[in-house]
């Protein structure tokens, strides 16, 4: 074990943030470690990504060995109406003739795994099955953490720079009661595996799918295919609607949903499936700052987005990059401020806001790309703008007006949470009878006749 204690930056977590923050300071020479509770592989969703990882996974000199890996290849997303009736697909290269117009659709334990490895090899002293018990403060200064080894010791490391990406765990977030939730992106989820589901035999093959459930549900089923010919297939729909008073049989409720679905029914009704009913209960959140004094919040511990557009590795990575350039500058300026560990937090509320506005408008009653492309042709590039998660390009909001004449576009979340400033900076919400500790998420496991429950 490396007996030093001292780093320039310590990293709570090893998912893709914590990954990649890490392995960027590392190759930009910073002395850095991560420390992950649980040891990989380990079971996690999120599976689809968005094309502008491209420009994270090269600063991280990972593109090779995603270029090598059994990942299939995604060139576009594919949207179904409830009736069934499948949209143009939308090709990132319509808006985009670089390499990058081509990602992958990522089994999380692989991918993960990958990212973590990485991270070793670039120079991050990493700890798995090694959890931090507590951050440690001089007053309100994040000076460094104490961990629980391998051996059971408890041990304390120190850093200029601590970041926080434990995930919808957000250890820091929740300690300062700093997570607000959407008031009204609330879904539950339930998804499996397939062996042998449809698919195209042209590049739309490795198509994300993305197909509306019946009206009344609020709802749509992803259909995103892997590696070794199996499919991830779930639905997103309104709690109520999806499990409230269905009773526990998960793979009954699940069926009885595939089963409406037309677009997806017909997909796999000659595959088996190969894996377990998993059932989660999304919330969409966000945290009121990205940083305080020595420390900076990033990925799912900073905020979690509706998974319609498979933007969440996307944002985790794009955050990575941010964060990694302001603790450079702090170095540079000798300062860990919350002003300036944070100053990125501007524009990446703007990114995500232009992704939540999109989010909703998928949720609008009756809303469909294809009335809003009829009217409005020129916005295509647009739509494809966002769906490749360029939410950061000069005038991608232009879209917004016209899109407002078919759904509903909310103001920022900061907007229309009031209560806001009431939120004490300093405040563990812990004991407070609805603190957000309760929006970690929990993956419920149903083995057909045995409920298990884990958590991620």
């Amino acid at each position: 074990m490396d007996n030093t204690s001292t780093y320039d930056v310590i990293v709570m977590g090893g998912g893709p943030a914590g990954s990649a923050v890490a392995t960027i300071l590392a190759r930009e020479g910073r002395s850095v470690v991560l420390f992950e509770k649980e040891k990989f592989p380990r079971h996690h969703i999120g599976e689809s990504l968005m094309t502008d990882t491209y420009w994270t996974f090269e600063r991280m000199g990972i593109l090779e060995k995603l270029r090598q890996s059994p990942f299939v290849r995604k060139y576009s997303v594919q949207f179904a109406n409830p009736g069934g009736k499948e949209s143009r697909p939308f090709y990132f290269f319509e808006a985009n003739h670089h390499e990058s117009a081509v990602t992958w659709q990522v089994t999380r334990e692989l991918f993960d795994q990958l990212l973590i490895d990485h991270a070793e090899e670039q120079g991050v002293a990493v700890h798995q099955g090694v959890p931090v018990k507590q951050v440690l403060f001089d007053g309100r200064r994040a000076v460094g953490v104490e961990a629980k080894m391998a051996d059971g010791s408890l041990r304390t490391f120190n850093a200029r720079v601590i970041i926080d990406a434990t995930g919808q765990s957000a250890m820091l977030s929740n300690k300062f009661g700093w997570r607000i939730r959407d008031p009204k992106l609330k879904k539950a989820v339930l998804y499996s595996y397939f062996k042998g589901a449809h698919r195209e035999p042209d590049l739309n093959g490795g198509a994300t799918l993305v197909l509306r459930t019946p009206p009344g549900s609020g709802g749509w089923f992803w259909y995103i295919p892997l590696e070794n010919d199996v499919t991830s297939v779930g639905i997103v729909a309104d709690p109520d609607y999806l499990v409230k008073g269905r009773g526990q049989d998960l793979a009954k409720i699940f069926q009885e949903e595939i089963d409406k679905c037309e677009s997806c029914r017909r997909r796999v009704e000659h595959a088996t499936r190969v894996d377990k009913i998993y059932s989660i209960l999304d919330y969409s959140y966000r945290s009121k700052q990205c940083a305080g004094e020595g420390f900076i919040l990033i990925g799912d511990a900073y905020g979690f987005l509706d998974p319609i557009y498979s933007s969440g590795v996307l944002l985790a990575m794009k955050m990575a990059e941010l964060a990694a350039d302001s603790i450079h500058d702090a170095f540079k300026h000798d300062d860990f401020s919350p002003e300036r560990l944070g100053q990125f937090q501007t524009k990446l509320d703007k990114g995500i806001e232009s992704m939540r506005k999109l989010v909703y408008a998928f949720y609008s009653d009756g809303f469909s790309f294809s009335k809003f492309l009829q009217k409005y042709p020129e916005q295509r590039v647009n739509i494809i703008n966002l769906l490749i998660g360029n939410v950061f390009k000069d005038g991608i909001d232009e879209i917004y007006g016209p899109l407002s004449e078919f759904a509903y576009i909310p103001p920022s979340l900061y907007e229309e949470i009031p209560q806001l400033d009431a939120v004490s900076s300093n405040v563990d919400d812990s004991s407070q009878p609805n603190g957000n500790r309760a929006l970690s998420a929990k993956y419920t496991c149903y083995d057909d006749a045995l409920v298990q429950e884990s958590h991620e």
